[in-house]
């Protein structure tokens, strides 16, 4: 999947907003950068398989950053549903 997909408004960036995402199920797909320190996203990782949320792996945190729209390299963001667990219709 192309990462256009973080150009919506329901998007997270950032470990500790991803982790709450997480900890809620209320994430839809996880995005991970691969140069990022494994110590930090393998656990975000290993929660999000467990839970049977898609992960794709983006080559780099600054990639990731600009799909985000953030003037920086991100670890991993994320795409999060509604509070009820279903996608939001597209705007």
């Amino acid at each position: 999947m192309p990462l256009s997909e973080l150009a919506v408004s329901r998007r997270v960036v950032g470990v500790r907003q991803v982790w709450q995402k997480l900890r809620k199920a209320s994430l839809q797909k996880l995005f991970v950068a691969e140069d990022a320190e494994a110590r930090i996203v393998s656990g975000l990782v290993e929660e999000a398989e467990k839970l049977g949320i898609a992960v794709e792996r983006v080559a780099s945190m600054k990639t990731l950053g600009r799909a985000c729209a953030i003037d920086r390299g991100a670890a991993a963001a994320g795409i999060s549903q509604n509070e009820d667990g279903h996608l939001r219709r597209p705007l």
